[in-house]
């Protein structure tokens, strides 16, 4: 009698057991551990409406009813959750409930889904959802997609993804976690330390002792990127300051004039900058995205314009006297800051970046902002540009002549006076065109050239004035030197040192890196 009383109740409970595994029964559950595990269970079965299903739970269109029946809102019409055929709407219908862990689940489940999909840069971002999920219930999925994967990147982030779920099982045998913890140390990233340091306490001194290596191998990759990003870092800011002093290089060079209006160049071109976009948004949003190529002529003709006239009018009066000059550019400085204040306000003004320079990418390790590496590019465009001209035309052969020996190149017949101008002119410009590169990069307002006109004048002097090619590695030196030595002494002592090895430099060198050569330099 007992026996069958217990047969009797085994068979009563098989339904139960089998309605408690079947995951659509789970998500029509009252209680969140329940609907947790029914999209668990969802993602593990196969099934091939899971997907949709999970999206719905997620946006809260996953609906049951009180025979627990699922149905997903589509529109302005419902649909049966296993099916897909339509079914009636009626008022008793509720919403599916979900809390942050069922959310999590979904999440992670969804990811396993995406392990299947054709395309492999969304089997990539699955494979990276289980690995930071590190879900137990995902390493089927991980195993199925591993022995079907092709691909190398996506190979690599799944069998990482397996690793990290391994680690994280309290259950995972020992010899599994050792040869688990080699794919972790490989991704090499702050995850990877995070999860190689939740081993500190593991009972299995091998483990402990394979995460220790691992960790101290991810410490040092890291170290390594690290000084290389700041190395990136610093040709970055190289590049800025080539931009910002290219220009001073030339006019400082030839006429050896202190221009301490400089700065406003770079100034007006930032402004103008602004300008073109403001008329491109409002008459031809279409060519928005070239706004900065439209800008750089544009930039290059204002500067430059303003650059003949203040040699023109103020400054070919003053040559032989250095201190009336720098006094004199210093306040025609004052004057543009007053006159760009008076006719755009004090305040910030905004200058938007096309497509092609928003976002960033990853290489090895090291993240690339777009923006800043086309503003290397167009240094070095510019660079290699003005050494065109200074190299290969009649204009470049006359500045050459009045740097080296200027009352030779007037004997000769060469008007040095025409040279300055043209000359300051050209590098006014320059300077213009640089705005058009730090708008990108910083405010654009009435003080934009004062943060760059000190740093211009410490890299022609460090370089060597008048030479371009100086100005180059003593633009790209001082900006590497400056961001390496910032994590370990501060920005503005960084500045400070380096200022103090710039005097001690020139009392060695007084004509910088690279020295111009002639019988007249100095005249």
């Amino acid at each position: 009698m007992l026996r069958l009383l217990c047969l009797l109740l085994l068979l009563l409970a098989v339904p139960a057991l089998a309605q408690t595994a079947d995951p659509y029964g789970q998500l029509a559950g009252d209680g969140y551990a329940e609907i947790e595990a029914g999209v668990s269970g969802l993602a593990a079965s196969g099934d091939p409406r899971a997907d949709a299903i999970l999206a719905a739970l997620s946006d809260g269109r996953l609906l049951v009813r009180p025979d627990k029946t699922l149905l997903i809102r589509q529109g302005g019409a419902v649909v049966d959750a296993r099916t897909g055929a339509p079914a009636a709407d009626s008022p008793d219908l509720r919403p599916v409930r979900a809390n942050n862990r069922v959310r999590r689940a979904i999440e992670a489940a969804r990811g396993q889904l995406d392990l299947a999909s054709p395309d492999p840069a969304k089997r990539r971002a699955a494979a990276d959802a289980v690995f930071k999920a590190r879900d137990a219930a995902a390493l089927p999925a991980l195993d199925a997609a591993l022995t079907r994967e092709t691909n190398a990147g996506v190979r690599q982030a799944l069998t990482e993804a397996r690793a990290a779920v391994l680690l994280a099982g309290p259950g995972t045998a020992d010899a599994d976690r050792l040869a688990a913890i080699p794919a972790i140390q490989a991704r090499g990233d702050g995850d990877a330390m995070g999860i190689l340091r939740g081993l500190a306490a593991d009972p299995n001194e091998a483990v402990r002792a394979a995460a220790g290596r691992g960790i101290a191998a991810i410490e040092t990759r890291l170290a390594i990127l690290g000084a290389l990003q700041n190395v990136w870092y610093g040709i970055s800011l190289g590049s800025v300051l080539l931009l910002a002093a290219i220009g001073l290089a030339i006019t400082f060079g030839v006429m050896g004039v202190i221009n301490m209006a400089h700065g406003e160049m770079v100034m007006l071109g930032a402004y103008t900058t602004y300008l073109v976009q403001e008329l491109i948004r409002t008459q031809a949003p279409s060519l928005f995205g070239w706004s900065l190529a439209i800008s750089i002529p544009c930039a290059f003709l204002v500067a430059g314009l303003v650059g003949v006239l203040i040699e023109r009018f103020i400054i070919r009066f003053l040559y032989g006297r250095p201190l009336e000059t720098l006094l004199a550019t210093f306040g025609v400085s004052l004057a543009l800051q007053q006159g760009v204040r008076t006719i755009f306000g004090p305040t910030n003004r905004e200058v938007g970046a096309p497509a092609f320079m928003s976002g960033a990418f990853d290489l090895y390790g090291l993240s690339i902002t777009w923006g800043r590496m086309w503003i290397i590019v167009f240094a070095l465009a510019v660079f290699l540009g003005l050494l065109f001209v200074l190299r290969k035309t009649s204009f470049g052969l006359k500045t050459r002549a009045v740097t080296q020996n200027r009352r030779m190149a007037a004997a000769m017949g060469i008007r040095t006076p025409y040279v300055d101008a043209l000359t300051f002119g050209l590098g006014s410009g320059i300077a213009g065109m640089a705005g058009v590169a730090l708008s990108q990069i910083d405010n654009v307002s009435p003080n934009l050239g004062q943060g760059y006109i000190i740093d211009s004048f410490l890299v022609v002097v460090f370089g060597g004035v008048g030479n371009l090619w100086g100005t180059l590695v003593a633009a790209l030196t001082l900006g590497v030197v400056n961001k390496l030595a910032e994590p370990y002494i501060g920005a503005v002592l960084a500045k400070i040192g380096l200022l103090i090895f710039i005097i001690l430099f020139i009392q060695k060198r007084p004509r910088g890196l690279f020295a111009l050569k002639g019988r007249a330099v100095e005249s």
